[in-house]
């Protein structure tokens, strides 16, 4: 696989009256029981070596999507179009950057950071804080 290569999808939810189209945007690292603290059970009668199982991003079209959303857990079926080696392979792209990055929790962190400096400010006095807190 490359990237920018050609994906058609279908979703078990809506069958093949809807056909996502996007393209190959990026890999992860693989995944599976040598990455994992704990090693998942194959219990499934699924023999495919769980090493070989890489991530793969796709992008859809945006528009598609507001129309046809898709739900976390949804069974696809996936058509990679390989022939197009015109992309970079995985060692060539760029690192991509995590889309999955929220700020939603930021106020609460600075919060709590906050809240826990009055503590320790507040148990040991001022002046034994700020020699604490230095780096």
């Amino acid at each position: 696989m490359r990237i920018g290569q050609p994906v058609r999808l279908i979703a078990d939810i809506y069958g093949k009256k809807i056909e996502y189209q996007g393209h190959v945007a990026g890999f992860s690292a693989g995944t599976g029981a040598v990455f994992a603290l704990l090693p998942a059970q194959n219990a499934t009668g699924n023999w495919i070596k769980i090493v070989q199982r890489i991530p793969v991003r796709v992008d859809l079209d945006p528009k598609l999507l507001r129309t046809h959303p898709l739900r976390v857990g949804l069974s696809m079926q996936v058509e990679v179009n390989v022939h197009d080696h015109s992309g970079p392979t995985l060692m060539q792209a760029t690192p991509m950057t995590h889309v999955t990055r929220t700020e939603i929790f930021d106020g609460q962190t600075s919060a709590a950071d906050t809240r826990i400096e009055h503590i320790i400010t507040a148990n040991l006095g001022s002046s034994k804080a700020k020699t604490l807190a230095a780096p």
